[in-house]
């Protein structure tokens, strides 16, 4: 009990830090650009209470965590964006997605320059910043690797739909409303169909992990930890 204590300790904070940075920089780009709406609904703001989604902020990451799965994932209540109101929508919807994954970006280097600081402070407290700091350098990474992705309605998809010549950007952004259903079966059903076929693929590993190791290595060495 005193180690999934700790573990759950070292976890939840960094976890909650990233998704509430994550969204909260979402809706201030937006009311910068021109569109209020996040802020009149006080969604501008790094009080994590404003964000946290009963279950993706906690439920999903708690089940995932006493799950035999290798990895958790949550998220926050969608900060709302009325792109409409926007000053320049295409440019600016570009903007707005990007911030998300350019915070947690942030808090990636952050976290790896505070590494240093923590490794100084002795005994257990010490251990145990340098394990939430660790962790947060993980964690938002893989969320800024993951919400990266080309699909909608995660960040990745509304910038290719910023970038794409309009008669291909209007097709991708129609599959919004089917993009959680295919975020979800290139994580669990494409695996377990290969693996049927007797093929070693996984998407978490292939897609997300390997681009993520890079950047974790690239920050480490840049801030001086070396490579990790």
């Amino acid at each position: 009990m005193n180690d999934m204590l700790y573990t759950l300790s070292i976890w939840a904070l960094p976890i909650l830090l990233a998704v509430t940075f994550h969204e909260a920089s979402h809706g201030f780009v937006a009311w910068r650009l021109g569109d209020s709406t996040a802020y009149q609904l006080g969604r501008v703001t790094f009080n994590p209470i404003k964000h946290i989604d009963l279950f993706g902020t906690i439920i999903l990451p708690l089940l995932l965590f006493l799950s035999p799965l290798p990895f958790v994932l949550g998220y926050a209540k969608p900060v709302p964006v009325n792109f409409r109101k926007l000053r320049r929508p295409r440019r600016d919807m570009m903007l707005v997605a990007f911030a998300g994954p350019g915070a947690n970006l942030v808090l990636a280097i952050a976290s790896a320059l505070l590494i240093h600081i923590a490794l100084r402070v002795p005994g257990e407290t010490g251990s145990w910043l340098v394990a939430n700091l660790a962790n947060s350098l993980l964690i938002n990474v893989v969320l800024a690797v993951f919400n990266m992705l080309p699909i909608p309605p995660l960040d990745g998809g509304r910038i290719a739909v910023g970038l794409l010549p309009r008669p291909l950007a209007w097709r991708l952004a129609r599959l919004e409303r089917f993009g959680l259903f295919i975020v979800i079966a290139l994580l669990f059903l494409v695996p377990w169909i290969a693996r049927k076929l007797g093929l070693d693929f996984n998407t978490v590993a292939t897609v997300i992990g390997k681009p993520v190791m890079i950047i974790i290595d690239l920050l480490a060495t840049l801030t001086g930890l070396g490579k990790l």
